[in-house]
């Protein structure tokens, strides 16, 4: 992927991010030469379309880590693509994440979380919900789920009722409608309340 962020600390270009200027982004923008693009946190993001075909013309899967708008797009565009939203279970563990990975200030953080508040309703138009509590086990869930072998995931079941239950008691993947909306609904009330808290704490 491309983006106009500057580099985190160990960072490489070419090899976590193809790191480029607000300028050389929207050239490529107006030579059509993303396969999706979107704005986050004051930053933009895109996948370079040329390197995403060659690699579909090949026969490979393409594997994107994006975000919600951009997601939409790539569904439009390709209404076969697999679209799996990867969370943590509530928004407690990841404002812990984001603080705790030191990289951005509280700030920053902040509104990283309000970007999350703005996502996190999307969750019911993906067909999987998968929950990141171990790096591991997630990708090997999100593989198996490429590889069409849902048999070897373990899935989350249950019914609106007891969809928190659930999700806190080992089931890692959801993929029933209604279950992705009462996680959605949960997940948003405690994005509030951590908002709430971090901007009181900031007066």
């Amino acid at each position: 992927s491309m983006t106009t962020r500057q580099p985190r600390s160990g960072e490489r270009n070419g090899v976590e991010y193809h790191f480029v200027t607000n300028e050389e982004f929207e050239d490529l923008v107006r030579q059509e030469g993303f396969l999706e693009h979107a704005g986050y946190v004051n930053h933009y993001y895109g996948t370079p379309r040329a390197f995403a075909e060659q690699n579909m013309n090949a026969g490979r899967d393409v594997l994107l880590e994006i975000e919600v708008q951009g997601a939409m797009q790539i569904r439009k565009r390709f209404p076969e693509a697999v679209l799996i939203f990867v969370s943590p279970r509530n928004a407690q563990e990841l404002e812990r994440r984001l603080v705790g990975r030191g990289t951005d200030s509280a700030e920053t953080v902040t509104k990283r979380l309000r970007q999350a508040l703005q996502e996190i309703s999307s969750v019911p138009e993906y067909p999987f919900l998968v929950f990141n509590d171990e790096v591991e086990t997630c990708a090997s869930d999100i593989n198996s789920l490429i590889r069409g072998d849902r048999g070897a995931c373990q899935t989350g079941a249950g019914t609106r009722a007891d969809v928190g239950a659930a999700a806190l008691s080992g089931g890692r993947i959801l993929t029933s409608r209604e279950n992705k909306e009462a996680f959605s609904e949960r997940f948003e009330e405690e994005l509030n309340q951590v908002l709430a808290r971090r901007e009181n704490q900031e007066r």
